[in-house]
């Protein structure tokens, strides 16, 4: 039986790095000798992307490769006047953004007697769009692809919060799309404020995440990449009632 250990360091660092950033942290369990080399930047800089230098401000720091990718996935950073952030997924390394509030386009976004914006503190952006009432309910933003991993499989997500009072969503179905520009995409039934008996199966529901807020699946799509587009998506209802209390955090692209 082959003894890894008998395998110089950089064989081993190059076979590691070929796996998965969940197998390499395994891996330097095992012993001293395997943590020294899965833990290397030899190693890390396989799961980092391409262009990481370019995405991690010089602000931060990092002692380490590894830390620098565990920091990547743990701690978005904001970019664009704060209006996007970027984020690695932790179990693949792909790239992962969201689109802030001051990102999207809101349908009376900039009239303060349908929307006003606050600063909340388990936010990530300095501002998030708070819905006063509106009938017309339509938000929409979009990203180059280029941005993006290739050959990646993601998934658009509206992320915000219910308030108090909410009017005007409780089981109510919404439209949503996500497309490439100049395609039809693929409309989908969500759902914002869904409870009670009248909740369905068949249609994509909001569910809790981990930082305080609500998420809703709104698309996916499958980025090859290579080519420069732009992904739009939107989430809209227009049906004449007033509606009311939505915080509004952004639309989250990551990998699925």
């Amino acid at each position: 039986m082959l003894d890894c250990r008998a395998l110089p360091a950089d064989c081993l660092a190059a076979i590691i790095s070929l796996t998965s950033p969940p197998d390499a942290c395994r891996l330097s369990l095992v012993s001293p000798f395997f943590n020294s080399v899965a833990s290397s930047d030899t190693v890390w800089v396989k799961f980092l992307p391409s262009d990481y230098q370019n995405l991690f401000p010089a602000s931060r720091s990092a002692s380490s490769l590894k830390d620098l990718y565990l920091s990547l996935c743990d701690h978005p950073v904001l970019s664009e006047d704060g209006k996007k952030s970027f984020s690695l997924h932790k179990r693949s390394g792909k790239k992962c953004y969201m689109l802030g509030a001051r990102d999207l386009g809101i349908t009376w976004g900039g009239t303060p007697q349908y929307w006003i914006w606050n600063y909340l503190q388990d936010s990530r952006f300095p501002e998030v769009a708070e819905l006063l009432e509106v009938c017309w309910f339509n938000i929409y933003g979009g990203i180059n692809t280029c941005k993006l991993s290739s050959m990646t499989h993601y998934k658009a997500y509206l992320v915000y919060k219910l308030a108090a009072r909410v009017d005007g969503f409780r089981n109510k179905p919404i439209e949503a799309n996500v497309r490439l520009r100049g395609t039809e995409g693929l409309r989908r039934t969500v759902f914002l404020h869904a409870e009670g008996e009248d909740v369905q199966n068949d249609y994509q529901y909001p569910i809790e995440r981990g930082d305080g807020w609500l998420e809703l699946e709104l698309g996916e799509f499958f980025n090859e990449g290579g080519e420069d587009s732009i992904l739009e998506i939107r989430i809209f209802h227009f049906d004449g009632s007033w509606k009311r209390g939505v915080f509004i955090e952004g639309i989250e692209i990551r990998p699925n």
